[in-house]
């Protein structure tokens, strides 16, 4: 796929302009807030899609491989998939069951709720989230675009928005070390 050429004007504060010559203004700053994530997000998107490619993965499926990795035991209910990963439990339901498809994960009933079952990880499964986390780590988020300071802050003001929006809670704080 050819890159695009870049615009010789940036359409994000051409449409600010327009907000603003419209008599819009207080609503300028939120819109250009909003469309500048957006098209951060689709940018970012497109790396990981690109990464994930080779081992037939979305962002979906990849984010419950790995998160099933990173459980200890490489299984969790599935309401913890839907928790953690903050998606509809449909969402979840239906990646699951491609990965079942595939032999990623297998469906187990839960061991104390008949009603609930776990998604666990297979070992196919488990070497395929390794290799893909290593192209992730290596193509995207080793350089994600920005300098390690503008990341930081970044996701520091992304989390009070997330924060302030409900998204969760300040952790408790953790015991001072020995």
């Amino acid at each position: 796929m050819a890159q695009p050429r870049p615009l010789p004007v940036d359409p994000l504060a051409e449409a600010k302009r327009q907000w603003l010559a419209h008599g819009w203004t207080d609503a300028a700053d939120g819109m250009t807030v909003v469309t500048s994530v957006m098209r951060a997000q689709q940018l970012l998107l497109a790396r990981v899609d690109a990464a994930l490619k080779p081992f037939s993965l979305s962002f979906a499926r990849y984010e419950v491989l790995r998160l099933l990795a990173f459980s200890r035991a490489g299984s969790l209910p599935l309401s913890s998939v839907v928790a953690r990963l903050q998606v509809h439990a449909t969402t979840v339901t239906s990646t699951a069951e491609r990965l079942v498809r595939d032999g990623l994960i297998v469906r187990q009933p839960h061991p104390y709720d008949g009603r609930a079952a776990l998604l666990a990880l297979t070992d196919a499964g488990r070497d395929l989230v390794e290799r893909a986390t290593t192209a992730l780590n290596a193509d995207v988020f080793t350089a994600p675009g920005l300098s390690r300071d503008d990341a930081a802050e970044l996701v520091a003001i992304v989390a009070r928005m997330r924060k302030d929006a409900g998204d969760f809670t300040d952790p408790r704080p953790q015991p001072e070390a020995l």
